[in-house]
């Protein structure tokens, strides 16, 4: 057997910005650098890398920076702690031949980068479906309402109505605007520190006076953010607006975040793009600590050490902080990811032998005042068959029911569509779910968000990178934040920033 060649070093003095100061090939960095434990130490660090980037995290963010890095000729090594990629993205079986998503699944109009990235592996888009009527169930009776047009509100009383749009729409939209996208902390001509320092919900008490203008903003705020108005900062509702194109954007289907899905599912796209890096993606492989030794990084898995030029951390913020690190962070920054928490999604998805509702003249759309499931979808495959009803536990009702049993939450679910779209709702021939706070690599959807006083003063440490290591993350983006648009503009980034030493 031929002896294989040892991998050309880099220099160990950062990475050179042409393609000379990469490693030749990653084909010939396949080999994981391996040390015993307790081998480094400051003044005993290796003295060459055997990757120009560790990458930490398999999800877009992570494989969009490695897909950017890789196309500059740099070598690469992602380390997965799941047994699969795709981060936040996750399809599941629908018998044979078909899949649903049980994770991120949405794109529309100005998402260029996931687009793009969707494009460039050779994934389509479908439309969600939204022909028929939409339904609104308020205080205790259904209500039907056209759900094609690109600006559908559900039917509240009309002086409700009116304060939610000459108020919520009317002041905090122009206001989210003068929210600097890069550095929120930095915006001139507001207060920052007075935005900050209150919650949604405290400025809602303050500001609306009837209900059905409270129910459309904390319905808002469930779907969008996972949490309660309660639970972040005015500041940060006002940033992650401005970062989506304003809240009929991020809440809408036709025009809005949720106007098309992914042909295969979303997940698809990281898949296809992780087939590029063979061996240099490697999975089952939760990193524990990142050393910065000056020159390069060692960071240590429970099996071994890969040393690297630079490494991107590529996780949520509470997440990164689960990582032990040496040369211990900056104050400020370990300091936020004590403050960043997750929000709260239970994604259910309910199968029919088929999409009964649209024989009624339903796009399987609800919004309701009444829990566990407010908000719904038709989340059926692209040709309609089986049906498939995606309905979401979302903030409290997923605090709640995350404690309890699966065959209770089923029951549950299945006791609220059938609110929504009669008897027939109970009659699924299957139950698929995921609990986002459940899981062990994520502990929450859809994405981190801030509570009062975390932005203005800790938001400085969110995206710049600490020595060698650089962070990624759909927390760190500017433009869709907390999106899948949001999580492949931050690798891209976080790429770039490698790329320019």
């Amino acid at each position: 057997m031929a002896r294989r060649k040892k991998p050309r070093p880099t220099t160990g003095k950062g990475l050179a910005l042409t393609r000379r100061g990469f490693l030749a090939a990653s084909g010939a960095a396949a080999a994981a650098a391996t040390l015993p434990r307790g081998a480094f130490g400051a003044s005993r660090c290796p003295l060459r890398p055997s990757y120009d980037v560790a990458i930490v995290g398999a999800g877009l963010a992570g494989l969009a920076a490695a897909d950017s890095l890789a196309r500059q000729g740099a070598a690469v090594v992602v380390l997965e702690a799941r047994d699969r990629v795709g981060g936040r993205t996750l399809n599941a079986a629908l018998g044979a031949d078909e899949i649903v998503e049980v994770g991120g699944q949405w794109v529309g109009p100005t998402q260029d980068a996931i687009l793009a990235l969707a494009q460039q592996v050779g994934v389509d888009t479908f439309k969600t479906f939204t022909t028929g009527n939409n339904l609104l169930y308020y205080q205790g009776s259904l209500l039907p309402y056209d759900g094609a047009g690109a600006l559908t509100i559900p039917p509240i009383p009309a002086g409700d109505l009116t304060e939610f749009l000459s108020v919520v729409i009317g002041t905090l939209e122009p206001l989210a605007q003068q929210v600097r996208l890069d550095a929120p902390w930095d915006s001139a001509g507001i207060d920052v520190r007075a935005l900050d320092g209150q919650t949604l919900e405290s400025w809602k008490l303050a500001n609306l006076t009837t209900n059905g203008a409270r129910f459309l903003l904390d319905l808002a705020v469930e779907a969008i953010f996972a949490c309660e108005p309660r639970d972040m900062s005015l500041l940060h509702y006002l940033f992650y607006v401005h970062s989506g194109g304003g809240l009929f954007s991020l809440s809408g289907v036709t025009g809005g975040a949720q106007e098309s899905r992914i042909v295969g599912g979303s997940q698809v796209i990281a898949e296809r793009l992780a087939t590029q890096f063979g061996r240099n993606l490697r999975l089952s492989t939760p990193v524990r600590g990142i050393h910065d030794c000056g020159g390069l990084v060692v960071v240590e898995t429970d099996r071994r050490r890969f040393r690297a030029g630079r490494a991107i951390v590529a996780l949520a913020p509470t997440l990164c902080g689960r990582l032990a690190y040496d040369q211990p962070l900056p104050s400020l920054r370990d300091q936020l990811t004590q403050r960043v928490p997750q929000g709260s999604v239970i994604k259910c998805n309910v199968v029919y032998a088929s999409p009964f509702w649209r024989s009624s003249g339903l796009t399987g759309q609800v919004t309701s005042d009444t829990g566990p499931v407010k908000v719904t979808f038709d989340n059926s495959p692209p040709d309609g068959s089986p049906g498939v009803l995606l309905g979401f536990l979302e903030g409290d009702e997923a605090r709640f029911w995350g404690q309890r049993s699966l065959a209770d939450r089923r029951q549950a679910v299945l006791d609220s569509l059938a609110v929504y779209f009669g008897p027939q709702a109970l009659a699924a021939t299957d139950y698929i779910e995921h609990d986002w706070s459940a899981d062990p690599w994520t502990r929450g959807c859809y994405a981190g968000f801030m509570p009062p006083g975390v932005l203005s003063i800790y938001g400085p440490a969110l995206r710049p990178p600490v020595g060698r290591i650089h962070w990624a993350g759909t927390e760190t983006s500017d433009v869709w934040n907390g999106y899948m648009d949001g999580a492949v503009r931050s690798g891209q980034r976080a790429a770039a920033e490698v790329l320019a030493g």
